[in-house]
């Protein structure tokens, strides 16, 4: 299904700061400044990422267009496949373990799975970012300026936008409602996503905008990181022989509903993709321990 592209925002945000939403999918955003017009993340076709901008230059007003910046916050498809509709507007930026990615087969695999399952996917061409960094990069708007920081975890390329005037953070996928799913059962990925909960929390954001859940609480990040630290107790004091049993996620006081409250009115496909997440966790946790 094609979701329906929407402008969105939530109470008390700076109005320079516009949610792109597409359905239930995701959210990108778009940010206005003085000197350009900030994209973070291209939405999954580059018909929804022109339907986004159209919307964009009508809730504006504009007459012509902007420069543009766009940020690619990490390779998953999601985020990044409507890249075709800025080419030529301006750079793409991405951190530098996004080419990594954005050059592993298994990319042109997934799209060529998705082609082969839903018809919006045909128009998909992958473009790759223009310019990459490491660590942090800083960008001047004029009125804002942008700090991309590196938080790995869910995905080695992952990054966030810091909005310092603002105290924004736009998060995209690093913290998530209901739970987020770290990048593999390696121990030091789940390390990773820590650190980058811990770095999240130390900017001390009035906001810390979700690309999923629709979520711009702060206090979402401790919630993430009591899951983490729920979940690393009980399987601490778990025996070993009770982790080695399958299908642990569904075992009493190991299933996703132990450890977080969803909502009755939670469908079924949104609570098993969840679910999923949570499996990958607690496999990861369960790594983390017996390789301790």
């Amino acid at each position: 299904m094609t979701p329906i592209v929407e402008l969105a925002t939530y109470p008390g945000l700076d109005p320079r700061l516009v949610i792109l939403r597409a359905g239930e999918e995701v959210d990108a955003v778009l940010v206005r400044t003085e000197r350009f017009d900030l994209l973070v993340d291209t939405l999954g076709t580059p018909e929804a990422c022109r339907a986004a901008l159209d919307l964009i230059a009508a809730h504006f007003g504009d007459e012509a267009l902007r420069p543009l910046i766009t940020i690619n916050s990490h390779m998953d498809w999601d985020h990044v496949w409507g890249n075709a509709a800025v080419t030529g507007r301006g750079p793409i930026i991405a951190h530098a373990a996004a080419l990594s990615r954005f050059h592993d087969p298994a990319m042109q695999a997934v799209l060529q799975q998705k082609q082969a399952e839903e018809a919006r996917f045909a128009t998909v061409k992958l473009v790759a970012p223009d310019i990459s960094f490491s660590g942090t990069l800083r960008l001047d708007g004029g009125d804002l300026t942008f700090e991309l920081i590196h938080t790995p975890g869910h995905t080695p390329d992952h990054l966030v936008v810091w909005i310092p005037e603002l105290r924004i953070c736009l998060a995209v996928d690093a913290v998530e409602w209901p739970i987020p799913e770290v990048w593999s059962q390696n121990a030091s990925d789940l390390a990773a996503i820590r650190a980058s909960f811990e770095r999240i929390r130390a900017l001390d954001a009035a906001f810390v905008i979700t690309a999923h859940g629709r979520s711009h609480a702060p206090a979402l990040v401790d919630a993430n990181l009591r899951y983490f630290d729920a979940l690393s107790d009980r399987v601490a004091k778990a025996n070993l022989s009770r982790l080695a049993e399958p299908h642990m996620d569904e075992a009493s006081d190991f299933a996703l509903k132990d450890f977080v409250a969803l909502p009755q009115e939670m469908d079924s496909a949104t609570r098993s993709f969840y679910e999923g997440c949570h499996r990958t966790n607690l496999g990861a946790t369960i790594k983390a321990r017996l390789d301790a």
